[in-house]
C-alpha cells in the first residue's frame, strides 16, 4: 500500500522506466517502457497535482468538463481554452497518419468522434422492437446511472458493479484516439465516523508518463471530488492501474530534470459555485497553496 507523496511515487516510476530497454511504436519516436504499475493517493493528503513541474489545472478542468458533458467538437474544447485534442480527429473524417500532410488535415477537422465523454454519456445499444422484430438504437447514460447508484444503492448489488467504460470495441474506429484510460470504478466504503467514503480507481492501457500521466492523475482526482460533492460523500482513495507505461526518448532530458527536483507540499482544491455535477464549469474551482517548480516542456507524440 502506497503512503508516499504523489511526486515521490511518480519519480520512482520514471526512474524504473528510463532504466528499461527501448521499444518501437506507431508514432515513430521510440520509448523506454515497462508493464504494470499502480499509483495510489489518499485525497485526505491533498490534491495530487504534481509539484516537481508547474501544471495547468484550468486546462485539465476544461477537458474534464467537456468529458462530463459528452462533447466531441474541438470548437467546444477551444471555447474553454483547451487545446489538448487539437492534433487528433475522428479517423472516419480524416484517416490517422503521422506524416505532415495527415497531421495538417487532422488539425483542421473539428469532429473528435465517439471519444471518452461521448461514451460516458451516450453509449449506444440496440434493442429488438416487438412485435416488428426490427432493432432500434437506444442510449445509455453511464455517468448518470453511476451517480444514481451512489445516491440510491451504494452498498447493494449495483454498488460493486459501478463502472463507467470508454472502451467500446464497436466504435474504436470512430474515436480520435482509442481511449488510453478506458474505464473507472466508483467504490463506496465507510470511515470510522460512519461517513460514506467515495473511492475511484481508473484503468489505463497506455501511459505517456511525462506528458499525459500527470494530467490523468489530476483529472480523475477532480472527477472524484466532483462526484463526491454531488452525492454527499467524503473523497477517499484515488488509484490508477497502468498497463504499457512509457517515456518517449525525446522526453529523457526533461524526465531526468523533473525527478531531480524535491517534492513540495500538495495544494488543496475546492469546488466553488457548485449546484450539480451536470452544471459545473471548468472555472468553478479554487486551487489553494499550489507551489511548484518551473514548467518543463515535453513535445507531444502524435
Amino acid at each position: 500500500m502506497h503512503n508516499k507523496h504523489i511526486d515521490v511515487q511518480y519519480a520512482d516510476l520514471v526512474r524504473e522506466i528510463i532504466s528499461a530497454p527501448k521499444k518501437e511504436n506507431r508514432t515513430g519516436i521510440s520509448t523506454y517502457a515497462i508493464a504494470c504499475w499502480d499509483i495510489r493517493h489518499d485525497m485526505a493528503e491533498g490534491f495530487p497535482l504534481l509539484t516537481t513541474k508547474k501544471m495547468g489545472m484550468k486546462t485539465i478542468a476544461a477537458e474534464l468538463e467537456c468529458f462530463i458533458k459528452g462533447l466531441h467538437s474541438k470548437k467546444e474544447f477551444h471555447e474553454r481554452n483547451c487545446h489538448i485534442w487539437d492534433e487528433w480527429c475522428n479517423p472516419q473524417k480524416v484517416p490517422y497518419g503521422n506524416d505532415e500532410a495527415s497531421k495538417a488535415k487532422m488539425m483542421t477537422e473539428d469532429d473528435l468522434g465517439r471519444i471518452y465523454g461521448v461514451q460516458w454519456r451516450d453509449w449506444k445499444k440496440y434493442v429488438k422492437d416487438e412485435p416488428s422484430g426490427l432493432y432500434k438504437q437506444e442510449s445509455i447514460d453511464q455517468l448518470k446511472k453511476a451517480i444514481d447508484i451512489l445516491k440510491n444503492d451504494p452498498f447493494g448489488s449495483p454498488g460493486r458493479r459501478n463502472i463507467v467504460n470508454a472502451w467500446n470495441p464497436a466504435e474504436l474506429d470512430q474515436m480520435a484516439l482509442p481511449p488510453c484510460h478506458y474505464d473507472f470504478q466508483l467504490i463506496v466504503t465507510l470511515n470510522h465516523q460512519g461517513e460514506k467514503v467515495l473511492n475511484l480507481k481508473w484503468d489505463q492501457r497506455s501511459v505517456d508518463t511525462m506528458l499525459g500521466l500527470p494530467y490523468n492523475i489530476a483529472s480523475y482526482a477532480l472527477l472524484l471530488l466532483l462526484i463526491a460533492k454531488e452525492v454527499g460523500m467524503v473523497p477517499g482513495i484515488l488509484m490508477g492501474t497502468l498497463g504499457d507505461v512509457h517515456v518517449y526518448e525525446n522526453h529523457i532530458d526533461g524526465a531526468q530534470e523533473q525527478i531531480s527536483r524535491y517534492p513540495k507540499a500538495l495544494p488543496k482544491l475546492e469546488i466553488t459555485n457548485f449546484t450539480s455535477l451536470w452544471d459545473w464549469k471548468y472555472t468553478d474551482f479554487e486551487l489553494i497553496g499550489y507551489d511548484s517548480h518551473p514548467k518543463i516542456d515535453f513535445e507531444i507524440a502524435v
